[in-house]
Order: structure tokens, then C-alpha cells, then sequence
């Protein structure tokens, strides 16, 4: 075919032009992992058994209980904080759409679909952590994004889904 005429695009290229060109999955952050925890409630099970047979034998044999009681807390605490740790979001970016998916604990989730070209970016810093928040709006429908991430990731989340978003108000890749 000519120039002036260019050759008609296939379907196969107008579904890879629609499909997402962005996409993220973010995670919360645990700076101890399951060694660390298995070393950490296993050294503070061990002080806790030392120090209360030490009280049992000078006849204080209650305390013994509240420390097996300590260490039962502490156990509780740590795996409720990695239940949460399990939650994730996931953000993808296309020419036609964003999609966000926020998935909880016990295998919740919100599912947000907004279009590009209507879609508002929020974005609110501080000047000594900052970003401290990002939030999408689009026709009274407003998500909250990576509020569990620590204030660098944010920062670096904000700057790459709103350069998705021009990309995505410019046409696509």
C-alpha cells in the first residue's frame, strides 16, 4: 500500500495498544522475617520458661503462668501483624483504563476501574516525610493507595502512576 494509505491494523496490535502498559503490586513491608520470628519467640520463650521456674522455686509459682501467658501474647501479636502483612494492592495502567484491586486479609478485595481521562491524582506531601498520601477520584469514587507503604516507596509509587497516567491521557505507549 502507498503512504498515504497506510495498511488497516490488526486486531492482535489494537489489543496489545489496550493492554495495561503499567502495572504495580504493592506489598506492606515486615522487616522481620519467619527465621527472625521463629528466633525471636523461641529466645523470648526460653527467658520466660528461665525466669519463671527461677519464681517457682523461691515459691512464686503464679508468675510462672503469666510469663507462659507473655509469651502466648507475643506469639498472638506476630502472627495477627503477618495476617496483615498478607494484604496487597494491585494497580495496572492501560490506555482505557485503571484498575485497582485491594486484596485483605481472609481473602477480601475491592475491585476500582476508572477511565484515564477522567480519573484525578492526589497527591499530599510533607515537607520533612514526603508523600504521605495518593489518592485517585473519579465521579465521587475515591481510593486511597499504598497507605501502608513506608514514605520513599510512596514517593517512588507516586512519581511512576503519575507518569502512567500521562502516558495513558497522551494515547498509550
Amino acid at each position: 500500500m502507498s503512504k498515504d494509505n497506510p495498511k488497516p491494523e490488526r486486531e492482535e496490535d489494537l489489543e496489545a495498544r489496550d493492554g495495561p502498559f503499567f502495572s504495580a503490586v504493592l506489598t506492606p513491608y515486615r522487616s522481620l522475617g519467619p527465621n527472625g520470628f521463629l528466633i525471636l519467640t523461641g529466645m523470648f520463650g526460653l527467658v520466660c520458661f528461665v525466669s519463671g521456674i527461677l519464681f517457682w522455686r523461691i515459691g512464686a509459682w503464679p508468675v510462672f503462668g503469666f510469663f507462659g501467658l507473655d509469651a502466648a501474647i507475643l506469639w498472638f501479636a506476630f502472627r495477627m501483624n503477618y495476617r496483615s502483612a498478607r494484604t496487597f494492592e494491585e494497580v495496572s495502567v492501560s490506555r482505557t483504563e485503571i484498575a485497582i484491586r485491594k486484596v485483605g486479609p481472609g481473602k477480601r478485595y475491592q475491585e476500582y476501574r476508572f477511565n484515564p481521562f477522567w480519573v484525578r491524582l492526589k497527591v499530599d506531601r510533607l515537607d520533612d516525610e514526603g508523600v504521605v498520601g495518593i489518592t485517585l477520584t473519579s465521579r465521587g469514587e475515591t481510593v486511597d493507595l499504598g497507605n501502608f507503604l513506608n514514605p520513599d516507596d510512596r514517593t517512588s509509587f507516586a512519581g511512576a502512576i503519575a507518569n502512567a497516567l500521562s502516558v495513558a491521557r497522551a494515547g498509550g505507549v
